[in-house]
């Protein structure tokens, strides 16, 4: 049974990306919100960011600086969150 899972990235983002990856490998749906800061565009960062569009997966931001991400407003993000089978804080 497919689970729905939602990746918060903060701090690490280059592990939380990496892991959001590692995750669609089990068929789950997983959906990556990078919170509350500009994500690092890292060489492994864009990578990530490629296969993520790549593999259809959704990315989400609160912050207006990742202008290739879907923007939403931390209330919104926070009314999505229940709805997620698991929310795997980075």
């Amino acid at each position: 049974m497919q689970k729905k899972i939602a990746v918060l990235v903060r701090e690490r983002q280059g592990e939380a990306l990496r892991m959001s990856l590692g995750l669609i490998l089990g068929d789950d749906a997983v959906d990556v919100y990078v919170l509350d800061r500009k994500l690092q565009h890292t060489e492994a960062n864009v990578l990530c960011l490629g296969t993520m569009q790549e593999m259809e997966m959704k990315i989400y931001t609160n912050c207006q600086e990742n202008a290739d991400m879907e923007y939403l407003t931390t209330a919104e993000i926070a009314r999505r969150l229940p709805q997620y089978d698991n929310i795997l804080p980075y």
